[in-house]
């Protein structure tokens, strides 16, 4: 498998269909992937899971279980989610082909996370909170919404897609695309970040820059931090730098 692959997790969060899972495992399979974790499965698979997972037994029993989106996420460095709805509160929201091609350079170093809701009514507010930016899989109006294997295949196959792209492009246009950018560096894991952002809150509050108890602002300001910093992780270098201007905030303000 290529190593890159191997940094690509697909997520589904309280799948309640056997069959979804299984398909979703052998969907992973056709395309090379491996990695599906599933948070709040189904107490038993069915053998109609274990059918539609059809010469891919050997995902779908290695599967990762979580109890939580949170202890799933925890040890991954971006988290992209998927959706099929829009709006101000979802971030930045890019069509699948441009999706995946961020995916794929992220993922050349670092462990990426993908989010596939549940089956009726898909990824909520939090969940999407915790998501650097979204992917969208176009459809008809006259029926938008995909059935999650389905909508894992298509994901599987944009980032699949990208081996063949790599290899007919000439060595040094590879090097441009990839080898100078920032999401070839290591990057933190979601959970080492996490804690920044509780500092910073209490930072914002330090400085006044929010009315004191309009707690609906400081969490408007993080998502929003949180969108920001998670469309491409930060590095250690870049979240000691971070820690390191919130510590002499609070030395200067605690001096006044």
């Amino acid at each position: 498998m290529d190593s890159w692959k191997q940094n690509i997790y697909f997520v589904l969060v309280e799948p309640k269909e056997p069959g979804n899972i299984g398909a979703s495992a052998r969907a992973i399979k056709n395309m090379g992937f491996r990695n599906l974790c599933l948070v709040k499965p189904p107490a038993e698979m069915s053998e109609e899971g274990r059918w539609f997972a059809r010469n891919a037994h050997d995902v779908l029993d290695s599967a990762e279980t979580h109890d939580s989106v949170e202890e799933a996420l925890r040890d991954k460095a971006v988290v992209v989610g998927t959706t099929r709805r829009i709006g101000k509160m979802r971030g930045v929201i890019l069509p699948v082909e441009k999706g995946a091609a961020r995916v794929r350079g992220i993922a050349e170093n670092n462990k990426v996370a993908i989010l596939f809701g549940r089956e009726a009514r898909g990824l909520n507010n939090d969940e999407v909170n915790e998501c650097g930016f979204m992917i969208k899989i176009p459809s008809s109006e006259i029926q938008p919404s995909l059935n999650l294997s389905q909508a894992v295949l298509i994901i599987a196959y944009e980032l699949s897609k990208f081996k063949e792209a790599m290899e007919d492009a000439c060595c040094n246009i590879q090097k441009k695309k990839y080898n100078n950018s920032a999401l070839m560096e290591d990057l933190k894991a979601h959970g080492e970040i996490a804690p920044l952002y509780e500092r910073i809150s209490g930072v914002l509050e330090l400085l006044e820059y929010i009315p004191r108890g309009d707690r609906n602002l400081i969490k408007n300001i993080i998502v929003n931090l949180k969108h920001f910093i998670g469309r491409a992780g930060l590095t250690e270098k870049e979240l000691n730098m971070i820690q390191g201007i919130c510590t002499q905030i609070e030395k200067k303000v605690v001096k006044r």
